[in-house]
């Protein structure tokens, strides 16, 4: 089968990340990424167990912050902990992103993989006060270009600095005009020890996948390096298929010399 029947027989929780709580070392890094402080308003968009607000108010001494879920039971079990802790100056909103407030927001949290979703959001945070910082994981707002990055973290600063296309972002974020099989395997696993599950083979299946993703993302806009597929990832196209019945070969959009 094609990667996209594949990623379609999964649950739709897995691929949103809706079940997925980031670690709170990596919410650690992320905050440090983002350079909040003092006098700062964080929201977390789609927040979970809610303990980047946590970290946010006692280990970086946030002013204020701020979670959203919609979903009510992680609101409820957010609120429980945080009042569990004694904390003073957050909040944990149960509704629809889309609908939110965020007007006071300095830096926002957004890890969204549904592309629908994201391509709404940036509107919304494109009239938000200047100098707001949103960070994403893995992926650039679309059509920007990001101000920083330490991947899979990405920061754009409001207001944002349009894009002249998908080549010029990608090599913002990758920081290289030439993308081969072991920076795209290096990128890879960034990702995955950032979003690491509970089963360190998932993480490997993952890195493995997420690879070839970027290499073929890079491929098709020509900043991979050379002119042909090279033996790595032939390998694991060939791996993939014949004993995980996956298919990625048709993805590439030029044939090699």
């Amino acid at each position: 089968m094609k990667i996209e029947e594949y990623l379609s027989t999964l649950p739709k929780s897995i691929m949103s990340g809706e079940d997925v709580d980031l670690k709170d070392d990596t919410l650690r890094e992320i905050l440090g990424f983002a350079s909040l402080g003092k006098g700062d308003v964080f929201y977390h968009l789609g927040c979970g167990n809610a303990h980047s607000i946590q970290i946010a108010l006692e280990e970086f001494g946030a002013a204020r912050a701020v979670g959203i879920d919609n979903n009510e039971a992680k609101a409820s079990g957010a609120r429980k902990m945080l009042e569990s802790r004694d904390l003073k100056g957050w909040e944990i909103r149960c509704e629809d992103i889309l609908d939110s407030d965020l007007s006071d927001a300095t830096v926002i949290l957004f890890w969204f993989s549904d592309f629908d979703m994201v391509e709404k959001m940036v509107p919304k945070f494109s009239r938000l006060g200047d100098g707001c910082r949103v960070i994403t994981i893995w992926g650039p707002l679309p059509g920007n270009l990001p101000d920083k990055v330490e991947f899979p973290y990405i920061l754009n600063r409001v207001p944002f600095r349009r894009a002249p296309g998908v080549r010029e972002q990608a090599m913002a974020v990758f920081g290289t005009d030439c993308i081969d099989f072991v920076t795209a395997w290096e990128f890879a696993e960034r990702y995955s020890k950032a979003v690491a599950s509970k089963n360190a083979d998932n993480d490997r299946f993952l890195t493995i996948l997420q690879t070839l993703v970027i290499w073929i993302n890079a491929w098709n806009l020509g900043i991979a390096c050379g002119d042909e597929i090279p033996p790595p990832v032939s390998s694991y196209f060939g791996i993939l298929k014949t004993y995980f019945g996956i298919e990625m070969e048709h993805l590439l959009e030029r044939r090699p010399a």
